[in-house]
């Protein structure tokens, strides 16, 4: 599915130095290694100020928190997401309200957005929280203009989206605030667990970093109950290496991800879709965006069998998501009983993500698309 040595083996020895620069300098915790990735990170983002913490979840709490999010608010989101787009929500003290998907991006859609907002809930809702899910920009056209005309927050879950671009600009400078995860299997990954906020806003930058430290903004001075979300000067140094090279990484992507498509053309197996009849529905770029295909997402009608199937095969696969976040045990609270999303409920029986990654081969693409075709055929 992933193959993370074939990235580490080019740059052992620049990311050894770095990492002895930490070692020698003992900046373990924040420190110079972290700000200049900060630095470097805003550059590329173009925006105002970056934040390093310790998690993509983390990152999330402290966009919102940051922004004034708290208890009596809601924040509108999507059902089909890792569990930290809504966690993250209750964790600020926040309720979590959620909304359906478009069936072709699997991105939150904001027609549903704007019925929820017109909805008994809507007077609550103080936040629109969309996903770029599998590294694909939501539709920030029409939830900018959403948040215009009723003077909410917008806060970018950019955990999977790093380089992603709508309309020219980056994924992490479209809303008020952003939150990134480096976690090791995202596109710019850390050695474990790393995130980043990101903003235009002097105050909501100032407010995330003081929150990421306890809530002090001087030492043992604490104006806020925040929490311990500082980013290690190991992660901050490898992420600085890394950044040189991420936009060659997501160019690979995106050539691995043209080349599934023309095999998949070539086999005969790719349908128009959205929803899949006898083959695969395949993932698509949408007009003025930039994909950075941080998964490549097929639709298929027998997606347990045709996993095992790649499974028996030693061929790598992942279901992103299996369940929807309405439907998970720990949510229940939420009050959404089955059937309240059809979008995100029929995703979730039909999604596969196949192996992507920059230095994955055209012959082992060649192999995974053999493989569905036996499998489809049969």
């Amino acid at each position: 599915m992933l193959d993370l040595k074939r990235q580490y083996q080019p740059l052992h020895q620049e990311l050894l130095a770095a990492m002895g620069h930490v070692l020698e300098t003992q900046q373990f915790i924040l420190g110079e290694q972290v700000s200049a990735f900060e630095r470097a990170a805003a550059r590329q983002l173009g925006v105002a100020h970056a934040i390093g913490c310790s998690s993509g979840t983390d990152a999330l709490w402290l966009a919102l928190a940051a922004a004034g999010i708290g208890p009596g608010m809601a924040v509108v989101t999507t059902p089909f997401s890792f569990f930290a787009s809504v966690s993250c929500v209750l964790r600020a003290g926040a309720t979590p309200v959620l909304a359906d998907i478009d069936p072709a991006t699997f991105n939150l859609d904001p027609a549903s957005v704007a019925a929820v907002l017109d909805g008994p809930r809507g007077a609550e809702v103080r936040a629109i929280l969309p996903v770029h899910l599998y590294g694909q920009c939501a539709d920030f056209t029409s939830f900018t203009r959403i948040a215009r005309e009723r003077e909410l927050s917008l806060v970018e879950d950019a955990a999977q989206a790093w380089g992603a671009e709508w309309n020219g600009v980056k994924a992490g400078a479209l809303g008020q605030s952003a939150a990134f995860s480096f976690y090791p299997t995202k596109n710019l990954s850390a050695a474990g667990d790393a995130g980043m906020v990101s903003t235009n806003s002097g105050d909501l930058a100032e407010r995330a970093r003081m929150l990421r430290q306890h809530g002090m903004r001087r030492r043992y001075h604490h104006d806020e109950v925040g929490w311990n979300a500082r980013l290690d000067g190991f992660q901050g140094a490898i992420l600085e290496i890394k950044l040189k090279y991420i936009d060659g990484w997501n160019h690979a992507r995106h050539t691995v991800a043209r080349r599934y498509h023309a095999l998949f053309h070539t086999a005969g197996l790719a349908e128009t879709g959205p929803y899949p009849t006898h083959g695969v529905v395949l993932p698509h770029e949408v007009s003025g965006s930039r994909h950075v295909w941080h998964q490549y997402v097929v639709r298929t009608r027998r997606r347990d069998a045709l996993r095992d199937f790649l499974t028996a095969r030693k061929i790598g696969s992942e279901i992103y998501y299996p369940v929807p976040l309405h439907l998970q045990e720990a949510l229940k609270g939420l009050g959404y009983p089955e059937g309240s999303f059809p979008q995100a409920e029929r995703a979730a029986r039909e999604v596969l993500a196949l192996p992507i990654f920059p230095e994955l081969r055209e012959d082992e693409q060649q192999t995974v698309v053999a493989a569905v075709a036996e499998f489809l055929s049969s």
